[in-house]
Protein backbone atom coordinates (compact mmCIF):
# COMPACT_ATOMS: atom_id res chain seq x y z
CA UNK A 1 0.00 0.00 0.00
CA UNK A 2 1.35 3.44 -0.67
CA UNK A 3 0.14 6.08 1.08
CA UNK A 4 0.17 9.96 -0.57
CA UNK A 5 -1.08 13.14 -0.82
CA UNK A 6 -3.60 13.55 -3.39
CA UNK A 7 -2.68 15.49 -6.60
CA UNK A 8 -4.91 18.20 -7.71
CA UNK A 9 -5.99 17.01 -10.53
CA UNK A 10 -7.35 13.39 -8.64
CA UNK A 11 -9.82 15.59 -7.00
CA UNK A 12 -12.91 14.80 -9.43
CA UNK A 13 -11.58 10.69 -8.40
CA UNK A 14 -11.40 11.47 -4.93
CA UNK A 15 -15.13 12.74 -5.00
CA UNK A 16 -16.40 10.01 -6.87
CA UNK A 17 -14.92 7.38 -4.27
CA UNK A 18 -16.10 9.43 -0.98
CA UNK A 19 -19.63 9.16 -2.71
CA UNK A 20 -18.71 5.42 -3.03
CA UNK A 21 -17.61 4.65 0.21
CA UNK A 22 -20.66 6.67 2.19
CA UNK A 23 -23.63 5.26 -0.98
CA UNK A 24 -24.37 2.84 1.35
CA UNK A 25 -25.81 5.33 4.70
CA UNK A 26 -28.05 6.76 2.48
CA UNK A 27 -30.86 4.23 3.01
CA UNK A 28 -30.30 4.91 7.23
CA UNK A 29 -30.96 8.63 6.51
CA UNK A 30 -33.80 11.27 5.58
CA UNK A 31 -33.65 12.69 2.43
CA UNK A 32 -32.76 16.30 4.11
CA UNK A 33 -29.65 14.69 6.20
CA UNK A 34 -28.03 12.72 2.91
CA UNK A 35 -28.36 15.39 1.01
CA UNK A 36 -26.55 17.52 3.16
CA UNK A 37 -24.21 14.76 3.74
CA UNK A 38 -23.70 14.34 -0.06
CA UNK A 39 -22.66 17.88 -1.07
CA UNK A 40 -20.07 17.81 1.59
CA UNK A 41 -18.93 14.84 0.27
CA UNK A 42 -19.02 16.48 -2.90
CA UNK A 43 -17.60 19.95 -1.60
CA UNK A 44 -14.33 21.47 -2.59
CA UNK A 45 -13.75 23.26 0.97
CA UNK A 46 -11.39 20.96 1.92
CA UNK A 47 -9.07 22.00 -1.29
CA UNK A 48 -9.63 25.64 0.19
CA UNK A 49 -8.12 25.36 3.04
CA UNK A 50 -5.07 24.26 3.85
CA UNK A 51 -5.69 20.73 4.43
CA UNK A 52 -4.44 17.74 3.07
CA UNK A 53 -5.90 14.75 1.51
CA UNK A 54 -3.86 11.30 1.74
CA UNK A 55 -4.68 8.65 -0.81
CA UNK A 56 -3.69 5.38 -0.76
CA UNK A 57 -3.21 3.39 -3.43
CA UNK A 58 -3.12 -0.66 -4.21
CA UNK A 59 -2.10 -1.68 -7.89
CA UNK A 60 -2.31 1.74 -9.02
CA UNK A 61 -5.90 2.55 -8.28
CA UNK A 62 -6.69 4.72 -5.62
CA UNK A 63 -8.99 2.57 -2.78
CA UNK A 64 -8.95 5.24 0.20
CA UNK A 65 -8.67 8.49 0.70
CA UNK A 66 -8.96 10.98 3.78
CA UNK A 67 -8.98 14.38 4.91
CA UNK A 68 -6.48 16.21 7.49
CA UNK A 69 -7.74 19.27 8.72
CA UNK A 70 -4.72 21.69 10.42
CA UNK A 71 -5.82 23.36 13.68
CA UNK A 72 -7.46 26.49 13.99
CA UNK A 73 -9.41 26.77 10.92
CA UNK A 74 -13.07 25.58 10.41
CA UNK A 75 -12.89 21.85 9.53
CA UNK A 76 -16.54 22.28 8.25
CA UNK A 77 -18.12 24.78 5.70
CA UNK A 78 -21.07 24.89 7.67
CA UNK A 79 -20.20 25.35 11.10
CA UNK A 80 -18.04 28.26 12.97
CA UNK A 81 -16.28 26.01 15.55
CA UNK A 82 -12.44 26.18 15.01
CA UNK A 83 -10.45 23.19 17.06
CA UNK A 84 -6.84 23.88 18.27
CA UNK A 85 -5.79 20.56 16.81
CA UNK A 86 -5.58 18.51 13.41
CA UNK A 87 -8.89 17.11 12.55
CA UNK A 88 -9.38 13.69 10.31
CA UNK A 89 -12.77 14.15 8.43
CA UNK A 90 -14.02 12.28 5.21
CA UNK A 91 -12.09 9.05 5.66
CA UNK A 92 -13.31 7.02 2.76
CA UNK A 93 -12.46 3.43 1.51
CA UNK A 94 -13.92 1.98 -1.42
CA UNK A 95 -16.27 -1.07 -0.67
CA UNK A 96 -14.55 -3.44 -2.81
CA UNK A 97 -11.61 -2.74 -1.06
CA UNK A 98 -12.76 -3.00 2.38
CA UNK A 99 -11.19 -5.63 5.01
CA UNK A 100 -7.16 -4.82 4.20
CA UNK A 101 -6.59 -1.89 6.41
CA UNK A 102 -6.76 0.65 4.69
CA UNK A 103 -8.78 2.56 6.75
CA UNK A 104 -6.80 1.98 9.52
CA UNK A 105 -3.66 2.69 7.74
CA UNK A 106 -5.09 6.22 6.45
CA UNK A 107 -5.47 6.92 10.33
CA UNK A 108 -2.48 5.97 11.57
CA UNK A 109 -1.31 8.12 8.28
CA UNK A 110 -2.17 11.45 9.77
CA UNK A 111 -1.84 10.41 13.28
CA UNK A 112 1.88 10.37 12.67
CA UNK A 113 1.85 13.68 10.76
CA UNK A 114 0.47 15.37 13.14
CA UNK A 115 2.56 13.50 15.93
CA UNK A 116 5.26 14.86 13.43
CA UNK A 117 4.09 18.20 13.33
CA UNK A 118 4.13 18.34 16.91
CA UNK A 119 0.62 18.56 17.59
CA UNK A 120 -0.43 16.94 21.01
CA UNK A 121 -3.83 15.89 20.13
CA UNK A 122 -6.10 14.70 16.65
CA UNK A 123 -9.57 14.87 16.51
CA UNK A 124 -12.51 13.99 14.46
CA UNK A 125 -15.48 13.18 14.01
CA UNK A 126 -18.51 10.68 13.48
CA UNK A 127 -22.30 10.09 12.66
CA UNK A 128 -23.47 7.59 15.38
CA UNK A 129 -24.55 5.63 12.60
CA UNK A 130 -21.18 5.10 10.63
CA UNK A 131 -19.12 1.54 10.94
CA UNK A 132 -15.61 3.03 11.15
CA UNK A 133 -16.60 3.97 15.86
CA UNK A 134 -15.02 0.73 16.93
CA UNK A 135 -11.88 1.18 14.22
CA UNK A 136 -11.07 4.80 16.33
CA UNK A 137 -11.65 3.78 19.65
CA UNK A 138 -9.40 1.33 19.06
CA UNK A 139 -6.75 3.56 17.87
CA UNK A 140 -7.30 5.19 21.01
CA UNK A 141 -9.63 7.94 20.22
CA UNK A 142 -11.40 8.64 23.03
CA UNK A 143 -15.10 10.06 23.07
CA UNK A 144 -15.83 13.45 24.36
CA UNK A 145 -19.31 13.87 24.36
CA UNK A 146 -19.15 17.56 24.51
CA UNK A 147 -17.73 17.76 21.38
CA UNK A 148 -20.76 16.27 20.53
CA UNK A 149 -23.61 17.78 17.86
CA UNK A 150 -26.72 17.47 16.22
CA UNK A 151 -26.17 18.61 13.14
CA UNK A 152 -30.09 19.23 11.54
CA UNK A 153 -32.23 18.09 15.20
CA UNK A 154 -33.09 15.00 13.35
CA UNK A 155 -31.80 12.59 16.52
CA UNK A 156 -28.70 11.58 14.29
CA UNK A 157 -25.56 12.82 16.63
CA UNK A 158 -22.47 13.60 15.24
CA UNK A 159 -19.67 12.24 18.05
CA UNK A 160 -16.61 14.02 18.85
CA UNK A 161 -13.37 12.03 19.24
CA UNK A 162 -9.96 12.58 20.77
CA UNK A 163 -6.36 11.15 20.86
CA UNK A 164 -3.73 12.25 22.88
CA UNK A 165 -0.72 12.03 20.65
CA UNK A 166 1.67 12.12 23.67
CA UNK A 167 -0.09 8.93 25.38
CA UNK A 168 1.35 5.97 23.69
CA UNK A 169 0.39 5.17 20.28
Amino acid sequence: MNIREMKTNEIDDIKTLRLESYNEYEELLSENHWSVLKKTLLSDYDLKTNAKTFVIELDDNIVGSVVLFPPSIKAYDWNDNVQNYPEIRMLSVNPSSRGRGIAKALIKHCIQVSKEEKHSRIGLHSASFMNALPLYEKLGFEHFPELDFEPLNDGIIVKGFIKDLNAGS
